[in-house]
């Protein structure tokens, strides 16, 4: 019983905390029957998200489409993890308070703030966009309109630079074969990593590793590099990204959904 009185509150603050995130795919835009274009299909008409994963011209994988996360990963980012996450004592201290599930009003996206990365991609049925250029990746999003960039022309950052801290951070990417390397620094240390309440800090260093399996399915390597948070770096692996064909997002614009929420509780 004991252990089910400290879930409850948990299970609460996941769902209200949420509960200002668009409700996914329902919206109904002013236009239908628009096919994605290059998309393979099998005879039904239907897209065959197992064929092979397309690529540009110049041979690498393209990643372009909407796309969402699998479930389990937002509320918490070390599932599947092997070990403990290997917080400093102050870092679990407030880990485990916020595990509580009383303070999800603390939670940034419970005011209307960003989710923060690695948590934005990661959100469950609520869509994201890749666009792929050859200088630069957009990362457009239906949570909050929110939307960041990726530059791919080789620059580098500047050791010891200070640089304004943001929510989404600095990135730039790289390949590594086939897989997208996403390398971002200069976060403002404000978001929680997921739900569960796991902590950042500016000295956050997050690598994301894209790896497109086939035309439908994508899965994303997280590698958290926070000294002032963690012990040591930690890795973990999220399969069964889904590509969406002859989708597209739809605006949410926070304010006015929990204005909403409220007046529904």
């Amino acid at each position: 019983m004991q252990t089910l009185a400290k879930q409850i509150p948990l299970v609460i603050a996941i769902v209200l905390a949420f509960a200002l995130l668009p409700a996914p795919l329902f919206g109904q835009p002013w236009w239908t029957n628009v096919p994605t274009p290059s998309v393979p299909r099998s005879p039904d008409g239907k897209a065959d998200l197992s064929a092979p994963a397309p690529r540009l011209p110049d041979g690498k994988p393209d990643f372009s489409g909407v796309w969402k996360a699998p479930g389990g990963n937002m509320r918490d980012l070390a599932r599947g993890l092997n070990e403990e996450v290997p917080l400093r004592p102050w870092a679990k201290a407030v880990n485990d308070e916020r595990a509580t599930g009383l303070h999800w009003r603390d939670e940034p996206n419970a005011k209307c703030l960003p989710p923060g990365l690695p948590k934005l991609i990661l959100v469950p049925e609520v869509p994201w966009r890749m666009v792929q250029t050859p200088g630069r990746i957009f990362f457009i999003h239906e949570v909050f309109n929110l939307w960041w960039q990726v530059f791919m022309d080789g620059r580098e950052f500047v050791p010891g630079k200070d640089a304004t801290p943001t929510w989404h951070g600095y990135a730039v990417g790289s390949w590594e074969g086939d897989t997208l390397v996403v390398d971002s620094r200069g976060f403002n240390g404000k978001f929680w990593l997921d739900q569960l309440g796991k902590p950042s800090t500016e000295a956050l260093h997050l690598i994301m590793r894209f790896r497109r399996t086939d035309f439908g399915h994508m899965d994303v390597q997280i590698t958290i590099d926070d000294p002032e948070t963690y012990t040591k770096p930690w890795t973990v692996t999220v399969e069964g990204f889904k590509l969406l064909p002859d989708t597209e997002l739809m605006e949410f614009i926070c304010l006015e959904n929990e204005k909403d929420a409220r007046n529904d509780r």
